[in-house]
Order: C-alpha cells, then sequence, then structure tokens
C-alpha cells in the first residue's frame, strides 16, 4: 500500500474552522454498505437500533497552548523573546513535554513568565521536545493553566484564526471528565445532552472509555509504503465495567459503535487478543486495510485529512474503494472537513 493511495483533493472552503450550531445541526453522511444517505446528526437515532451501543472517549483537553516571555541579562542590557508552548504529556518526573517556538531562544535553565501566576523553567531537550518544570502543581497548576492557557486547536484551524474563548467550549465534549488530551476526540463535539437523552431513551446504551489524544495524531505520514509508519502512543484506559459492557452488547448481537477514531483504536487495542478485555496502557495500535477487526461493527467520525493514518482507519473499516465514494459524495456534497466539520457513520457490510 502506497501513501498515494489514500490522497484526494480538498478546496480549501470545505476546512471548517468554527463548528455548526447548535452542534447536532451538523451535517451526517451515513454510508451503509454501498448506500450513502445524507441526514444531520440530531436525525442519529434514525440509523440506531435498540440494543447498539456506543463507546464514548470521555477525555478532557487541556488548552494546552502557552504564550509567554523569557527575560534574558546579557551585556547588551535585558532582553526578552516570545516564547509559545503547546505541552504534550506530563512526566513521571513533574516535568510537561512540550513543543516550543522557537526552541532556539531558550536554554535550560531558563524561565518562561506565562502570567502572574504560571510560569516554567527549562530543564533539558530531547528529541526536539522541552522538559518543563511548571512553578505549580495539582488544582493551582489547573487553575492557572485555565487562565493563562488556549485550546490547542489543530494546525489547519490555528493556520486560519487563533484560538480564543468560544473554543474554551467548542472544542471539548458535553461528557468531558478526565484531563489529559491534547486535541479532542471531534466525532463526539457533535453531541449535547438532549441527543444523548434521546439516544438513551431509543434503546442505545453507552459506554465510557478514555484516551488522552495526543498531539501526534496531526503528524504527517513520511514514508512511501504505509505499512512501515510508526504510530505515535497515547495512554488510554478501558475499565472492567466497560470491557464487560461492551461484551454483553456483542453476546446479544448488538453493534457496538465507537464514537471517533480515538475510542475504536483503544477498545480495538483492548481486544487484541481476541476478545475485549481490561485494558490500561500506552497504545500505538496501527489500523490500516487488512487489519481485522475484533469488537467495532460502525464507527461515528469526521472526515480526515488526505494522506494520514484516520484515512487508512477508515479504509480498513470500510474498504478503500467505499471510502472513494464516500469522500467524493462528501466533497460533491460540500460536506464541512476536519475537526470542526461535519461527520459520518460508516457501518461496513
Amino acid at each position: 500500500m502506497k501513501l498515494s493511495d489514500f490522497d484526494f483533493d480538498l478546496p480549501e472552503r470545505l476546512i471548517a474552522t468554527r463548528p455548526a450550531v447548535p452542534r447536532t445541526s451538523a451535517r451526517l453522511l451515513v454510508a451503509e454498505g454501498d448506500a450513502i444517505t445524507d441526514a444531520v446528526v440530531s436525525e442519529l437515532t434514525d440509523f440506531l437500533r435498540p440494543g447498539d451501543r456506543l463507546v464514548l472517549n470521555d477525555t478532557r483537553v487541556i488548552p494546552a497552548r502557552l504564550t509567554g516571555l523569557r527575560h534574558r541579562v546579557s551585556a547588551q542590557g535585558e532582553t526578552q523573546a516570545k516564547i509559545e508552548v503547546t505541552l504534550l504529556e506530563p512526566r513521571a518526573d513533574g516535568t510537561w513535554a512540550a513543543l516550543i517556538k522557537p526552541l532556539k531562544k531558550l536554554k535550560p535553565g531558563e524561565e518562561v513568565i506565562f502570567s502572574a501566576d504560571l510560569r516554567a523553567t527549562l530543564q533539558d531537550v530531547r528529541d526536539g521536545q522541552g522538559h518543563l518544570a511548571f512553578n505549580l502543581s495539582g488544582d493551582d497548576f489547573d487553575a492557572a493553566l485555565n487562565t493563562a492557557g488556549a485550546m490547542p486547536l489543530p494546525p489547519y484551524i490555528a493556520a486560519k484564526r487563533p484560538a480564543d474563548a468560544q473554543d474554551l467550549t467548542d472544542y471539548q465534549t458535553v461528557f468531558a471528565r478526565n484531563k489529559g488530551a491534547v486535541a479532542a476526540p471531534t466525532a463526539s463535539l457533535h453531541f449535547d445532552q438532549a441527543l444523548l437523552q434521546r439516544i438513551a431513551g431509543h434503546g442505545v446504551d453507552f459506554t465510557h472509555v478514555t484516551l488522552h489524544v495526543g498531539a501526534g495524531t496531526f503528524l504527517p505520514v513520511k514514508v512511501d509504503d504505509v505499512t512501515t509508519h510508526k504510530m505515535h502512543a497515547e495512554w488510554g484506559q478501558v475499565s472492567a465495567a466497560a470491557a464487560a459492557e461492551i461484551a454483553a452488547t456483542k453476546s446479544a448481537g448488538g453493534r457496538v459503535i465507537p464514537v471517533g477514531t480515538t475510542a475504536l483504536r483503544l477498545i480495538e487495542t483492548a481486544a487484541r487478543n481476541g476478545e475485549i478485555a481490561a485494558w490500561e496502557g500506552d497504545t500505538d495500535i496501527f489500523i490500516y486495510p487488512g487489519f481485522r477487526f475484533r469488537v467495532t461493527d460502525a464507527l461515528m467520525t469526521n472526515f480526515h485529512l488526505p494522506k494520514s493514518t484516520l484515512m487508512m482507519l477508515v479504509s480498513a473499516l470500510m474498504g478503500q474503494d467505499s471510502v472513494r465514494r464516500i469522500y467524493d459524495h462528501a466533497i460533491g456534497r460540500e460536506y464541512r472537513f476536519f475537526s470542526y466539520g461535519d461527520a459520518s457513520l460508516l457501518i461496513p457490510e
């Protein structure tokens, strides 16, 4: 399989920079086998059956993008430099791994001041990432970060506009509870409480799992032979209760439908031995055509970047020819793409 097999031309105008309002008014492309139906997210119950189970990723996005100043005194006097930081993940030693721009303007031991309450010192640099030690921890750190930080919008949105206060709500799911992600599980952004209640009233069950989505989800694939691509790792957890719920639905003949590729990757990681089981750790599962799905029966997801690992994942589920038809239809009907865009419900034969 070549990287070019997962490429397509996307008009710039179809990249969404704001979500649909209300959330449930986003369009929904339903692909079941060869049939394609144009709908809206609020009509989701028309395509779900009593006994189905939606698997939701309850990770919570932190406002991981920070802008601060580095001060330095030299023979020429005091100078300062603007430093932009994107937090990636906390480390066992209490520091945070982060992307720092411009990294060359900051030396180990120097401090960056982000607000009156929040500052950090660069401890060291490894593999292009800085390790930052903050002056606060626990709830104090969370409070200061919520004040000083901005949502880490994906590069294709950030290139068009800066994050603002509206993104603090827009780029967070209504069921987010376990903080740690630096990117949202975006298919879940289409749900509000009223829709969740309507789905439950339809006889559909919910299971919550946690995968802390990392910035690596936006890394490009740089190899022509996609099977040699090395996936980034992300921390996730499937509880014993969640695994039991999914197994019970499978046994009863219901469909297990992850909402988002993150939830799908996590439950398939937990089912690598053939059956779903409790699991916790870092997953770097790479799903591309030829993958054998153990628990996933369908997928609700947004529309993905050309030549991305997520295009490979949906192609593994639906088949490459089918995905080409689906994306041709979506572009022809001017669906909105990527994180703030419209949704699809993919149901393989």
